[in-house]
């Protein structure tokens, strides 16, 4: 068995650290699927746009060469109990691959270059694609549904404040580049991304979003702070 990448995810998420854990958590955040020359055919897409949603099949390609095992430690547990892998939707499987479901905003077509514009995607910028999918309602939403470890998700409901200077820095971003920046850090740090096991009100954290550093804070009581929003060197 031979899988080859159709497609590249462009995404404003440059590192695994503060992607959400699970797709449409984050749908101020839109990525570009970009189909590679082989299956770049605006033939390939025909019926798509007919789509509120797709599946997106991919591949972890963090975890390829990082091996598996039986057991892993979920981060939903706070990494103190271990669950069989396939119980889990644990990146360190036996094959890495991964399934999103996203929706579908639109689909460009530039000579024969085709990508597909979708929001809510979970996807790290680079994510190879192996296969794209229509979401069929019908069939794919079940309702009777149910999992005991993650039978519902609440996002924090914390305000989110922002530093004097980086909501200044905000301010220019979203002037200069159109970008929904603030709607999209509040989303993300709405679904927590600490580990379960950290909970220090006076740990700093960080992640990378575009081309940029976010430092933040949460605490469980004054709420959650933006400290500092810099350009990456």
């Amino acid at each position: 068995m031979n899988i080859q990448p159709i497609a590249f995810v462009q995404s404003g998420f440059k590192e695994k650290f503060g992607i959400p854990r699970q797709p449409g958590l984050v749908n101020t955040m839109q990525s570009r699927i970009v189909l590679e020359a082989a299956y770049s055919s605006p033939d390939a897409v025909r019926g798509l746009e007919g789509c509120s949603h797709v599946w997106l099949v991919f591949i972890f390609s963090e975890c390829v060469d990082k091996g598996w095992k039986p057991t892993v430690r979920p981060p939903r547990l706070g990494g103190n109990e271990r669950r069989g892998v396939f119980a889990t939707r644990s990146p360190f499987r036996p094959n890495p691959i991964g399934l999103s479901a996203v929706t579908l905003d639109s689909i460009e077509i530039t000579g024969q270059q085709v990508s597909l514009l979708v929001s809510g995607a979970d996807l790290m910028d680079g994510t190879p694609i192996v296969d794209i999918k229509p979401y069929v309602p019908y069939s794919d939403c079940l309702p009777e549904a149910h999992f005991a470890l993650a039978e519902n998700y609440q996002p924090l409901t914390l305000a989110v404040s922002f530093a004097p200077e980086a909501q200044q820095q905000l301010n220019e971003i979203e002037r200069t580049q159109a970008l929904p920046l603030k709607a999209q850090i509040t989303e993300i740090l709405r679904c927590d991304p600490r580990p379960a096991y950290q909970r220090d009100p006076n740990r700093c954290y960080g992640i990378r979003l575009h081309d940029y550093n976010i430092r933040w804070s949460i605490d469980d009581i004054m709420g959650i702070y933006v400290h500092t929003i810099d350009h990456c060197a």
